[in-house]
């Protein structure tokens, strides 16, 4: 009986080559991939504060300011007829206005003139200011008990 069934061994594998019993084969091709994707994971936290800390000082400047100076000038002098009469003009520095009054004899009297100059005046000066400054606080805390978000 071991003959036969050697024999029906090799019939059956005879019978699988032949081509009217070959039926095709399918093999499926495999291929990994991977995905990288990105989680936000906390694993600690900051406090920040700000503190704005206040402290007087004093501080010296220099303050200027414009002083006038007005020199009344005695003229007294008439204004010809058929002369414009006299205006403001400048001389350097100084500004000056004529004065004006007209006299019964209906002649033009320049009675005075203002000569007006300015000059700058520099005086120290003392001062107290307050003057403000922040200051940050930056606290670190590795918790490590914050579950890992998924």
């Amino acid at each position: 009986m071991q003959a036969d069934s050697v024999f029906d061994a090799n019939q059956v594998a005879d019978n699988r080559l032949k081509s009217e019993n070959r039926r095709p084969m399918v093999l499926p091709v495999v291929e990994e991939q991977v995905v990288i994707d990105r989680n936000l994971v906390e694993t600690g936290r900051v406090r920040i504060s700000k503190t704005v800390q206040e402290h007087e000082q004093e501080v010296n400047v220099l303050l200027q300011h414009d002083e006038v100076q007005v020199e009344h000038v005695p003229v007294n002098q008439f204004v010809a007829d058929d002369a414009p009469l006299p205006g403001s003009r400048q001389e350097g520095d100084v500004l000056i206005v004529p004065i004006l009054r007209e006299v019964v004899v209906t002649r033009v009297l320049v009675v005075e003139e203002l000569r007006i100059s300015k000059r700058v005046v520099e005086e120290p000066h003392t001062s107290t200011v307050t003057l403000r400054q922040e200051q940050i606080r930056v606290e670190r805390s590795a918790d490590n008990s914050v579950p890992p978000q998924p």
